[in-house]
Order: structure tokens, then sequence, then C-alpha cells
């Protein structure tokens, strides 16, 4: 399985940015997408994540009420909506999926098979 992280750049605060992922390969039809960050010096930390056979999805603290995850499950796809962007948005961020991920552990890097490249969000004052 392959992912095709896009969609960063360089934003004002306040700004918006939309991220996409799409998965290719041996893909399943219950995949669970996610989106992890990292930031200059700091662990790398969950955003969001997406049960494409559902819609189910769940958010890091930091971002809830700011950013929206969605994903076609046609099409193994997800994107993030990422709006209100602070300064502290400004990272890496990771596309991750797996077929199987228990809810307890959807916040854990470990728990996906797959990563994308990253894609540079940077968020300017």
């Amino acid at each position: 399985v392959q992912l095709q992280a896009s969609g960063g750049g360089e934003v004002q605060v306040g700004g918006s940015l939309r991220l996409s992922c799409a998965a290719s390969g041996r893909t399943a039809s219950r995949f669970v997408m996610a989106w992890f960050r990292q930031g200059p010096g700091k662990e790398r930390e969950f955003v969001a994540a997406i049960r494409l056979n559902g819609g189910i999805s769940y958010y890091g603290d930091s971002v809830k009420a700011r950013f929206t995850i969605s994903g076609i499950n046609a099409q193994n796809t997800a994107y993030l909506q990422m709006n209100s962007l602070k300064p502290e948005d400004t990272a890496v961020y990771y596309c991750a999926a797996s077929q199987t991920v228990i809810t307890s552990a959807t916040m854990r890097p470990e728990s996906y098979a797959y990563w994308g490249q990253g894609t540079l969000v940077t968020v300017s004052s």
C-alpha cells in the first residue's frame, strides 16, 4: 500500500489549508486513515483519524473544533480541512493508514502499518 499526501504549504495565522491523502495498491474497504504531525523539536502527535467504512472520526485535543477529517471509502482517500490555523500548527503532516485499528489505539502511531512521505505546513504570523 502506498500513501500519497498533498496540500501542504504556507499560510498566515487564521488561514485555512486542506490536505489530501490517497491510498493505492492492496487497499481494504475497512481502512482507517489518520493524520499525525511532527513540529520542530517535538514528538510525533496525533491529529485526526477516520474509519472510511462508517465515517467515525477522532481528533487530538489541540485541533478539535478547528480541523475536520473526511474520507471517501470507494477512493481510499482522506482529507484534512484545517481552519483557524495557529503558529503552533506548523509541522510536517504525515498520512497513515491501516486495515484494522482498535478504538483505544487510534491515536498511537504504532497502530498504523502504512505511512506517507509527509507534507509541510507552515503557519506564519
